[in-house]
């Protein structure tokens, strides 16, 4: 019988750019091998609980130019803990046991790596928040 474990690592992605070697930090191993799949694998849940999070902000951002669009992703991820903690949450449910208990031990430090990681998988999908009609009449 398959565990919890076998099957969250089965579903994740491969990252092919991720280098893994002897000489980084625990922290970036952390990253490349647990935060970046996982991520990846989130990435469609990510951009809907955005899409969620502008039109719960009443759709400020739609009105915004590209500039102020990338600052209201990061602005939203470091300052609206309510948004961050949802965030958070979306990669933790995701760990096995065995990195939950690794992430505990420094989640300060691979908490900022999350929100980064998260950040950036946004600004990379912007293209995708525009106003519901005008994704339909494309």
């Amino acid at each position: 019988m398959d565990t919890r474990q076998q099957r969250l690592n089965s579903i994740r992605p491969e990252i092919s750019s991720k280098s893994i070697n002897e000489n980084m930090s625990d922290d970036e191993h952390f990253q490349n091998v647990t935060l970046r799949p996982i991520a990846k694998l989130q990435n469609d849940l990510l951009v809907e609980v955005f899409r969620n999070y502008i039109v719960k902000h009443k759709g400020v951002f739609y009105g915004l130019p590209l500039e102020k669009r990338i600052d209201y992703i990061e602005n939203a991820i470091i300052k609206d803990m309510k948004f961050r903690n949802s965030l958070k949450g979306i990669i933790i449910g995701m760990f096995t046991v065995e990195e939950y208990l690794i992430y505990i031990k420094n989640s300060s430090a691979l908490n900022k790596r999350m929100m980064h990681i998260v950040k950036d998988r946004l600004i990379s999908n912007i293209l995708l928040f525009e106003k519901p009609e005008v994704l339909k009449a494309v």
